[in-house]
């Protein structure tokens, strides 16, 4: 190893890191080059230099190393041979590359595919343009338009253009968290590392209010904007490492809980005033939620239950159509008539909140129904579905609260006990003055009570049935008075209409190694990899969203006998999924 010359005593003064580097080369070409055994190669852990040169200023006289560069030796020899029989979560480094699975294989073919198939359908269409945009007529000297393409074909171009940018995306995907192409850091969290990005984005929402379209509770852009900085502080608190901290971990998990009070609210809602139960719905609905994340399956070789949050809206989304399309179908329409109808649908209600408090307390009668086969394997992640039961009893009461929430808001709504103008209270000064006050200390006493939390396990236990508090806080407070409710922040709310691709998205893109890490695509810089990596991650987002929305007119369509020969040809998918697993499975063991 070198040494620090200027530290050497005299005595040792001729030694020298150029003669140390000669009688290193010489020593290293003689082992290499033995005439006993010509194959044999003498591997020199080299890597001993660089850490001595970064260390040996440390020493006390120049010649011999501190402990700190054994120890980081230590832990580098340990990487190169442990890591890839391990195969620690934390630790990417020398860990060979997976193999390409068979599933994977085949959705590179298909990709490449569709880019190939895009770029010629895209030159004969401009080669076809090219030829009929001016052709003129000679004899009459009059411009004939071109030919407009057939539908057909232009849904085919649609198809292929959004395969072609999602195969694009998915290599990056690929490239990020499974090539080993770029190094990944761990999480150190510290305070300032949550707050202040909180703070300055806060600060960037504030800038951008506008008027809402509509003063109704709980509007679109209304939603849209809690989606949006509610997304982006979960982001925050992701990469900054924050769950190690008991009062933030325990506030996210709020958040997370009003995503979920958003789903029972907005699908009770829907179906109650709609009346909507048909396939074609259904359809849009699991589409939308699932499209990204089955790709993701595929292509980044994991079980479904892996993007834990997806299987937790579509299983909650099923449990809301059931309870209201099963006999009898209980809609506003139909319960104008009579006051009885509105009963029958509180019944309803209570037996889903007697399912979900037997399901809650019988993790034996849970863990049957999603051991079958097939939804085992949607449910499973390492053998079991324990993690899916923990994640599903976590946030259990709160989707019934946002329907409860839904229909005594629609019912205080019809019978015009609310006043919801532009600029008006929700209610009578009085009360609303009464019912803000409630609401601000009900919100500050759950933030108190979190932050004094000293047992996680303690704390998730109380969390179902609490977190309703300060989300039925924050609704009251954001709606009451009339010129909050009147306004919002479009940069939340761009945010917000992205938000289930940018929670999905971070797993590979932004966060690595399956979210345990930190993606680097500039070492060395910090601040400028995250704000690089930080603006690919949110223009993939965007590009996926706008990706799914396409596909989903196309593949989903209203017409109920394409329908059917759609979801006919996706069960085949699945089922040719489901055979290139089992035998990805009996090859592995």
């Amino acid at each position: 190893d070198p040494v620090y010359e200027d530290m050497l005593s005299e005595s040792r003064k001729m030694i020298t890191n150029e003669k140390i580097d000669a009688y290193n080369e010489a020593a290293l070409r003689i082992l290499n080059s033995s005439s006993r055994n010509s194959k044999a190669k003498v591997k020199v852990f080299s890597v001993s230099k660089l850490i001595a040169q970064e260390t040996i200023m440390k020493s006390a006289d120049g010649l011999h190393l501190p402990e700190s560069s054994r120890d980081t030796n230590a832990m580098i020899l340990m990487n190169v041979y442990c890591n890839k029989i391990m195969k620690p979560i934390d630790g990417s480094c020398c860990q060979p590359q997976p193999p390409l699975t068979l599933i994977q294989k085949i959705a590179f073919c298909f990709f490449t595919v569709s880019i190939f198939g895009y770029l010629i359908i895209s030159l004969i269409h401009r080669n076809n343009y090219r030829k009929n945009k001016s052709c003129t007529d000679l004899e009459s000297g009059e411009e004939k338009k071109p030919a407009i393409s057939t539908p057909n074909v232009s849904t085919l171009e649609m198809l292929l253009h959004c395969f072609c940018k999602l195969g694009l995306i998915m290599t990056y995907f690929y490239l990020c968290d499974r090539a080993n192409l770029f190094m990944k850091e761990n999480k150190f969290y510290t305070h300032s590392s949550f707050f202040i990005p909180i703070v300055y984005i806060l600060v960037l929402g504030v800038f951008y209010t506008e008027n809402t379209k509509e003063t109704k509770v709980l509007n679109r852009e209304q939603t849209d904007e809690w989606k949006g900085w509610m997304q982006l502080v979960i982001l925050v608190y992701h990469i900054s490492g924050a769950s190690t901290f008991l009062p933030v971990y325990m506030h996210i998990r709020v958040l997370v809980a009003a995503y979920l009070f958003q789903t029972g609210y907005g699908h009770f809602s829907y179906f109650w005033i709609k009346g909507d139960f048909g396939v074609y719905r259904v359809c849009q609905v699991l589409f939308r939620l699932n499209f990204l994340v089955v790709v993701l399956c595929i292509v980044m070789d994991r079980p479904y239950q892996f993007y834990y949050f997806v299987p937790l809206v579509t299983v909650w989304f099923m449990i809301i159509y059931a309870t209201l399309a099963v006999w009898p179908q209980i809609v506003q329409k139909k319960a104008n008539g009579s006051c009885l109808w509105h009963f029958g649908l509180l019944l309803k209600l209570i037996c889903l909140l007697t399912c979900i408090y037997f399901l809650s307390y019988s993790q034996g009668a849970f863990e049957k129904i999603f051991s079958f086969w097939p939804l085992s394997k949607c449910f499973e992640l390492n053998g079991n579905v324990y993690e899916w039961w923990f994640r599903w009893k976590l946030d259990r009461y709160v989707v019934f609260h946002g329907m409860l929430f839904a229909f005594i808001y629609l019912a205080l709504q019809k019978h015009q006990m609310i006043s919801e103008g532009k600029g008006d209270p929700l209610f009578s000064n009085r009360v609303s003055n009464v019912l803000l006050f409630i609401s601000i200390v009900s919100f500050l006493t759950y933030s108190i009570w979190a932050s004094s939390c000293k047992n996680k396990t303690e704390c998730n236990e109380l969390h179902p049935s609490v977190s309703v508090v300060q989300i039925l806080a924050f609704i009251l407070i954001r709606n009451i008075p009339g010129y909050v409710r009147s306004v919002y922040s479009s940069f939340f709310a761009w945010f917000g209409k992205i938000s289930l691709e940018l929670f999905i998205c971070q797993y590979h893109i932004w966060l690595a190694a399956d979210t345990k890490g930190i993606l680097v695509l500039i070492p060395g810089y910090p601040m400028f990899n995250v704000l690089v990596s930080t603006f690919i991650f949110v223009c993939v987002a965007h590009e996926i969203s706008q990706i799914t929305n396409d596909l989903a007119q196309i593949v989903v369509p209203k017409d109920n006998s394409t329908l059917l020969k759609r979801l006919l040809c996706i069960a085949g998918f699945f089922s040719g999924l489901h055979f290139f697993s089992a035998m990805q499975d009996q090859s592995r063991h």
